[in-house]
C-alpha cells in the first residue's frame, strides 16, 4: 500500500518533524492537532474554544484529502485538566453528534506548548 503524507494550510504549520497526517489506503490519520488557529497561528487557552480550533484542524486535514468528520472512526482526546472534560463533549458533540466515533480521553501532565488539549482521529475516505 502506498503511503501519502498529508500537509494542509487549512491547520497550522507542524511545530516537530511530523506532517499533518497519513492517508493509506482508505485510512487516514492525523497527527495530533493542537488549538492553534493556522491563520493568526494564536494558540486558544478557553477550553470550549481551544476544543472548537483543534477540531477545526482535524476538519480541514480530513478534507485536505476528500474525507470528512462524519468518517472519523477513531478520535483521541488529551486534555490538560479532566475536570473540564463537560466542556469538551459540549462542543465535541457538535461535530459529531449521535453518530459519534470510538473515543478515548485522557488527562496528561503537559502538552505541547502548553496547550490546554490536543486531538488525534483515525477516519476513512
Amino acid at each position: 500500500m502506498n503511503r501519502e503524507i498529508i500537509n494542509t494550510i487549512k491547520a497550522p504549520a507542524a511545530i516537530g518533524p511530523y506532517s499533518h497526517g497519513n492517508k493509506i489506503g482508505d485510512l487516514i490519520f492525523t497527527s495530533g492537532q493542537l488549538p492553534i488557529n493556522p491563520e493568526t497561528k494564536e494558540l486558544i487557552t478557553e477550553i470550549k474554544a481551544a476544543t472548537r480550533q483543534s477540531l477545526e484542524n482535524v476538519k480541514g486535514i480530513l478534507e485536505e484529502v476528500g474525507s470528512s468528520m462524519d468518517k472519523v472512526v477513531k478520535a483521541t482526546v488529551f486534555v490538560k485538566d479532566l475536570g473540564q472534560f463537560g466542556e469538551v463533549n459540549e462542543v465535541y458533540s457538535e461535530y459529531f453528534g449521535k453518530n459519534s466515533p470510538a473515543r478515548s480521553c485522557v488527562q496528561v501532565a503537559k502538552l505541547p506548548m502548553d496547550a490546554v488539549i490536543e486531538i488525534e482521529v483515525i477516519a476513512h475516505v
